[in-house]
């Protein structure tokens, strides 16, 4: 079964910043749009980010604009995350998802999901 592991998360303070990773061992995402999402406790899965194939199209949730960068590298498999500037309403596990068709914001055109990665912002 493919895997998506995601890294990087962890505990920082408001202000900081963190880099999350999405590695797929062993599968190579040719073509597939990639995405964040996160899910706080006792709420749903909302969308944060998405990047297509070519990385030339990204799209963010207006919540993380302007601080949220997305990114890939096809060298290295890779998916990444920089967040800046975060606020404890970033709180969430975040996941990473791959999806075969467009880059959107809707999870359920990801068919792939990693496991999830914490990351908590103190106040």
């Amino acid at each position: 079964q493919v895997q998506l592991v995601e890294s990087g998360g962890g505990l920082v303070q408001a202000g900081g910043s963190l880099r999350l990773s999405c590695a797929a061992p062993g599968r190579t995402f040719s073509g597939y749009a990639m995405g964040w999402f996160r899910q706080a406790p006792g709420k749903e899965r909302e969308f944060v980010a998405a990047i297509g194939w070519s990385a030339t199209e990204t799209i963010y949730a207006d919540s993380v604009k302007g601080r949220f960068t997305i990114s890939r590298d096809h060298a290295k498999n890779t998916l990444y995350l920089q967040m800046n500037s975060l606020k404890p309403e970033d709180t969430a596990v975040y996941y990473c998802a791959a999806g075969a068709g467009r880059t959107t914001g809707w999870a359920i055109d990801y068919g792939y999901w990693g496991q999830g990665t914490q990351v908590t912002v103190s106040s």
